[in-house]
């Protein structure tokens, strides 16, 4: 059941991308020539007044084909003829609709939410190992090797990726410290109960879950998405992580299978499954944007070099050559996918 969801998962946010697109694109008097809902044979058809919306077999994407993408088709309303900013609108649309969506499926998972946990600390508890000249009760953690701390969830990230030194800066009696080169790391310690936890050592403030705090604990979760994302994409580029810990479709859809599986109950396994959607939603969003051909960031940029180009050498580019460059950054994107689902299928049989 759980490998079905993911599936869905996955054509609903390839849908909603697509949805972006055609939506933006009407809005701009652009000719959508097919907005189609799913891959492969069309299982439904109905022709518009100018679009044909089509339901299609494979519930695993979909696509918004507008007149002249690529190339100019002599159309007035093709997209190529269209001023910069309504191509730019139409580029971005679909990214925004996958990071709206990601945010609504935040928001309704913490709609319930009674408190969340802020960054100030109450207290430390008995035994805290790195009390001298660091930490103090009434502290608020404000950043962590310059990324802003928001709820203890950011502490928990930013304090995972450090060697045990960080540069913390605190804000204390409403004045900024930095706690340069701060020496802290999880240790076992002795809660309330009696049990032995192995933790940081500090009790962070309650925040009551009114409307606002809601709202608002949503919007910080769906920007961490980001700066995770933004994490990630970082270790790739420096050399700390590598294709092999990359995770393709079939990882992806494995993972999530293996959430509900792992959770307790069928309602906390869908709230799990919800909640990795939500990330997979802004994931989608922020990797969409790179200007890298083929993807609506490089889109975008070649649409800023054109610009550019026509305003210092009053001459428009071909945009069949543009098409040759996004035709080749799809064969690239294509083997990148199909090298990871090998990677995916290898790690699932060891």
């Amino acid at each position: 059941m759980y490998i079905v969801i993911a599936i869905l998962a996955f054509g609903i946010l390839i849908a909603i991308h697509e949805l972006g697109h055609f939506l933006a694109a009407k809005a701009c008097k652009v000719k959508v020539n097919e907005f189609s809902i799913g891959m492969g044979p069309a299982i439904w058809k109905k022709q518009g007044k100018e679009t044909l919306y089509a339901l299609r077999c494979l519930p695993i994407g979909g696509y918004c084909a507008m007149e002249g993408e690529d190339e100019d088709t002599g159309d007035e309303r093709a997209f190529t003829r269209q001023p910069a900013w309504k191509r730019a609108i139409i580029l971005v649309a679909g990214a925004s609709m996958n990071f709206i969506m990601g945010y609504l499926i935040v928001a309704i998972l913490y709609s319930g939410s009674a408190y969340f946990v802020g960054s100030t600390i109450v207290e430390t508890i008995d035994g805290f190992k790195y009390a001298e000249n660091g930490i103090q009760p009434g502290d608020r953690v404000y950043s962590i090797d310059g990324h802003r701390i928001y709820y203890k969830e950011d502490f928990s990230t930013y304090m995972s990726r450090s060697d045990g030194t960080v540069d913390m800066v605190v804000v204390r009696d409403g004045e900024k410290i930095t706690l340069k080169d701060y020496a802290i790391a999880p240790d076992y310690y002795t809660d309330d109960q009696g049990n032995e936890v192995y933790m940081y050592g500090l009790t962070f403030n309650i925040i009551d879950a009114n409307l606002w705090e809601k709202l608002k604990y949503s919007t910080y979760t769906s920007y961490n998405f980001i700066r995770i994302v933004w994490m990630g994409l970082t270790d790739l580029v420096t050399g700390n992580a590598g294709l092999n810990e990359m995770a393709g479709v079939v990882g992806i859809v494995s993972t999530i299978n293996q959430v509900g599986e792992a959770s307790a109950t069928a309602s906390l396994a869908l709230m799990n499954i919800f909640y990795l959607v939500a990330f997979i939603a802004v994931n989608l969003a922020v990797v969409n944007l790179l200007p890298i051909p083929a993807l609506d960031g490089g889109r975008v940029f070649f649409l800023l070099i054109n610009v550019i180009i026509e305003k210092v050498f009053r001459k428009k580019v071909n945009p069949k050559y543009e098409g040759y460059i996004h035709a080749a950054g799809m064969v690239a994107l294509l083997g990148l996918m199909a090298v990871l689902v090998v990677n995916d299928v290898l790690r699932i049989a060891r």
